[in-house]
């Protein structure tokens, strides 16, 4: 009796172990979309505030996340997107 409830328990650690790394894979991602229009990021389109790096679609994006970049950052955030650091930001935090 004992070995079965010890397999079992091996077993749930094993399985909760995949489900929480799991879930900490899903939590963070990396930015794939604009914040503003929802279309494909270009990587060549971003603008730097707060000490995040936010990609954009387009140039005119660039200029709302400007105006108002606690939204877009909060936003990104509860969508479980892991913003990247800009350089300096990155250059401090190595330091």
């Amino acid at each position: 009796m004992k070995r079965k409830t010890l397999t079992a328990l091996l077993v749930a650690t094993i399985v909760g172990t995949g489900f929480i790394a799991q879930a900490a894979e899903q939590k963070a991602k990396a930015q794939t979309t604009c914040p503003v229009m929802g279309e494909k990021v270009d990587k060549t389109q971003y603008v730097d505030v707060n000490g995040y790096r936010i990609y954009t679609c387009c140039p005119g994006c660039i200029g709302k996340i400007k105006a108002n970049p606690d939204k877009y950052i909060k936003q990104m955030e509860a969508q479980g997107i892991e913003l990247e650091k800009t350089p300096a930001a990155k250059e401090k935090q190595d330091k």
